[in-house]
């Protein structure tokens, strides 16, 4: 897995798209630090809730070829043919994204001890916000990599990540989408409005209760909650699991 971590991890410096993803979360950061300084009140836990919207672009650049590449080359076969366990190239490609994800995030380091250099406050709510973005980078980095895994094209999947992510970024708006509609088919019915609000609220908060920001959102207040950091690493975990439960299946059919 060592070997696998390293290699991963150096091809983002080898390649444009580290430089790329890099760029674009230190620009942003950097913009929203500066209008943020320019105005005389820094909020750093603001800073790092708005780049978890960056996510959704970050994610698709940084793990659209971790297979995918590997089969265009025709590389992916010494995975099939090796002695090397499946799950170690799995998680040491995903611990590389979560490497550069921690490089990346030394901009807004930066930026805290800039503040607390100020004389501003870096509190429990900052530490919070730090801890669920990781997390939360975690979560989305699994599903891009099992989007790689998926596809033998990059530009598919990372559009397959873009959606993944998309949609779990809109799972509290589609949950309130689909109880509303559940209600209007009933209203047709002639059911009873109490038995509609009931099934509106039960359906929404069925799909909103897989949306990590809502489980996570008291965070950034300091307010800490173990249940929403297991949720975000168990769906991680499940994901990887998926992602080398298919590479075992394809090496298999290898031989």
């Amino acid at each position: 897995m060592q070997a696998i971590f390293k290699r991963e991890f150096l091809s983002y410096f080898r390649t444009p798209v580290g430089y790329v993803a890099m760029a674009i979360f230190t620009f942003i950061s950097g913009f929203i630090f500066y209008t943020q300084f320019a105005s005389g009140y820094v909020s750093i836990s603001q800073e790092i809730i708005t780049l978890r919207a960056l996510f959704i672009v970050i994610v698709p650049i940084i793990t659209m070829g971790m297979f995918a590449e590997d089969r265009r080359r025709g590389t992916e076969i010494l995975y099939y043919t090796s002695p090397i366990e499946m799950f170690s190239v799995v998680a040491g490609k995903f611990l590389a994204a979560m490497a550069l994800y921690f490089v990346m995030f030394i901009n807004v380091f930066i930026h805290m001890i800039v503040v607390s250099a100020c004389g501003g406050a870096v509190d429990a709510g900052v530490v919070g916000s730090v801890l669920v973005f990781f997390f939360l980078a975690a979560l989305f980095i699994s599903i891009g990599l099992l989007a790689s895994v998926l596809t033998d094209n990059q530009i598919i999947s990372a559009i397959v990540a873009f959606l993944f992510i998309l949609v779990v970024q809109l799972l509290s708006v589609i949950g309130n989408y689909c109880g509303t509609a559940v209600s209007t088919v009933m209203s047709y019915m002639g059911i009873s409005s109490s038995a509609r609000n009931a099934a509106n609220q039960a359906v929404s908060g069925f799909i909103g209760w897989f949306d990590p920001f809502t489980k996570t959102e008291d965070f950034s207040i300091g307010l800490f909650s173990v249940s929403a950091l297991v949720f975000c690493i168990s769906f991680a975990i499940f994901f990887l699991y998926l992602s080398f439960r298919i590479l075992e299946k394809k090496r298999w059919s290898q031989k």
